[in-house]
């Protein structure tokens, strides 16, 4: 147990005097040895929270969590009515909604662009809050479309414009297929934040899509939205079970897997990299321990001779280690969330959308990370003390005070 005694002189003994000018720079360094890991840590794990969090809130809220689609591409989901039925019953499940999917060009007064046509029904879009310019309750009426902000740049559309949305599916005529070419109306322009979907979606209504790509009454996917994130593979096998054997399901862990590696793997190479300045600021911590042992060597042999047990003075050098490892871990942290917070809030550092999908480096410091980011400090720095601390206890009065 820490009692005062073993505080009083290990403070004292971190208050280096003149003589003893070296061994304070090295408190020092040690100090911002442990200081820069924390910093370094807080910061790189803010960073991979914040990607993380950003795909989570921005591509999952404008996108499904579990879709189902055909195994054998064929003409459509045609009972897509009682599939989103059932799938509305599966435990986890929030919203289970038709979709029809296409590719079309766009021609709009700059420019044309290839995009992806969704139709879905109006009421079932839940992103109405990504809504920039105009409004959703025009999308059910004939020949309407909502499109994303960067693709609307790019063909020069604005709202209430009207643009030319060729089909390639197009209709059949006695000459054979021809391309679909058919008037939209822009009634909204919306922004989800996830510049990928922004770039090259365009929406309107299920009827409108179904029109335009010369279908019936049928949608090739059944997309569903999950309570918790997490459930997603575990629900996507049970709405593959209960669809029946012509629908498969996959979910959003598997359509971003190499992204989520890319954070998983990132995260532990920055977490192994930064951890080496832990083991470096241990070394500081070591060294200045060793070199207070050796300075204070006659110093320890007084407080033996006075009665003091070997268990107090090996307490006395691990506690001066924590003192350093504390002091260190909690200049990191606040260091490490400042500087977190500041280039979230003010971002400092933009990206380039069309690569990165997101226009500036999110972050996002959590409270967890911090307790066991310092407690790994401390573990380290308590880990560095054991040495010097058994070396002081083992000094023997006689010999000591014989010889200095």
């Amino acid at each position: 147990m820490l009692r005062a005694f073993e505080l009083f002189v290990a403070a004292r003994y971190l208050r280096a005097k003149r003589r003893q000018a070296v061994l304070g720079v090295i408190t020092v360094i040690s100090v911002a040895g442990v200081a820069a890991g924390v910093m370094a840590l807080v910061i790189a794990l803010a960073i991979n929270n914040g990607f993380r969090s950003t795909l989570e809130t921005t591509l999952l809220g404008a996108t499904p969590h579990v879709v189902l689609l055909e195994k054998e591409p064929g003409e459509g989901i045609t009972g897509w009515r009682g599939v989103a039925q059932k799938m509305q019953t599966l435990p986890g499940v929030k919203s289970a909604a038709p979709a029809l999917y296409g590719k079309v060009f766009l021609a709009g007064p700059m420019q044309s662009a290839e995009a992806t046509l969704k139709g879905v029904l109006p009421e079932s879009i839940e992103w109405r809050h990504a809504i920039r310019e105009g409004s959703l309750d025009r999308l059910s009426e004939d020949r309407t479309l909502v499109i994303g902000a960067p693709l609307a740049r790019r063909t020069g559309m604005t709202l209430n414009s009207w643009i030319t949305v060729v089909s390639p599916q197009g209709e059949l005529t006695p000459l054979g297929p021809r391309a679909l070419q058919v008037r939209y109306h822009v009634v909204a322009i919306f922004e989800t934040g996830y510049y990928d979907i922004d770039n090259s979606y365009a929406v309107t209504s299920l009827e409108n899509a179904q029109r335009l790509f010369s279908l019936g009454d049928v949608a090739n996917a059944i997309e569903l939205k999950v309570g918790q994130l997490d459930e997603a593979p575990a629900i996507a096998a049970a709405a593959e079970s209960a669809a029946g054997p012509a629908l498969g399901a996959t979910h959003w862990m598997e359509q971003n897997r190499q992204l989520l590696g890319a954070l998983k793997m990132e995260r532990t190479v920055s977490m192994v990299t930064i951890s080496l300045i832990q083991l470096v600021a241990a070394l500081n911590i070591l060294t200045a321990l060793v070199m207070a042992v050796m300075e204070k060597r006659r110093d320890i042999a007084v407080l033996i001779s006075m009665g003091a047990r070997q268990a107090q003075i090996a307490r006395i050098f691990v506690t001066q280690g924590l003192m350093i490892g504390a002091a260190g871990a909690a200049l990191g942290l606040i260091a490490g969330y400042t500087l977190s917070w500041c280039a979230g809030h003010y971002q400092w550092f933009p990206l380039d959308e069309e690569i990165y999908s997101m226009a500036f480096v999110p972050f996002e410091p959590r409270l967890l990370d911090a307790l066991w980011i310092a407690a790994v400090a401390l573990g380290v720095s308590l880990l560095a003390t054991l040495h010097p601390a058994r070396s002081a206890a083992r000094i023997d009065p006689v010999e000591t005070l014989r010889y200095e």
